[in-house]
């Protein structure tokens, strides 16, 4: 049984074709990998579809893919399948309006280039308090939960809850104040 592994170790094992590492690594993520692209898309079928052509994906290229953070590469492969779906997509109503979401951050890139609009929004993301600051990039960055996050730093559910919405306070009007699109935030999954 792998459960106490290590990421990296895991890493190493799947790259050497290990089954019992690969169904740990699924295990450890694809829940969580799920109830995210289920808040983008509300459509458990294509979620379930998007989910496991990641890890069909992942375990096909497994002796080849670099990955440093392994939570990571998925949660980014998760945002790339849901781009996909909805270019891919014959669109419903409801799939139209969440595509204006998407197309209005497309418009925030052209004013700005990709990796300038991701410099800003961590330019904002340092100006938290250091806590504030860890807190905020533990949940959305490394998609720990709110009790993990808790037990991890030895605080309340109710800090960690607390320090999030100050976070997300801020680079609203961090934001708001560049003339930055809020719904940026939205891809980056900040909300």
């Amino acid at each position: 049984m792998l459960t106490g592994t290590s990421q990296k170790e895991l890493l190493r094992l799947l790259r050497n074709g290990d089954k019992e590492a690969f169904s740990e690594i699924y295990e450890r993520n694809a829940v969580d990998m799920l109830a995210y692209a289920d808040r983008i898309l509300s459509d458990t079928g294509a979620v379930e579809d998007l989910v496991q052509n990641i890890f069909i994906d992942l375990w096909s290229r497994r002796s080849t893919v670099q990955i440093d953070n392994l939570r990571n590469y998925l949660f980014r492969a998760v945002k790339f399948q849901i781009f996909k779906y909805f270019r891919d997509k014959k669109f419903t109503p409801t799939d139209l309006s969440r595509l204006n979401i998407l197309e209005a951050s497309i418009d925030v890139s052209q004013k700005m280039e990709f990796h300038e609009l991701e410099k800003a929004i961590t330019y904002y993301i340092d100006q938290l308090p250091p806590r504030c600051k860890e807190i905020f990039e533990l949940s959305r960055f490394e998609h720990l939960s709110h009790k993990e996050i808790a037990e991890k730093l030895g605080i309340s559910i109710q800090a960690v809850k607390n320090q999030i919405g100050k976070a997300l306070s801020h680079l609203k009007q961090c934001m708001n104040r560049d003339g930055l699109s809020v719904l940026f935030l939205l891809l980056f999954n900040f909300f």
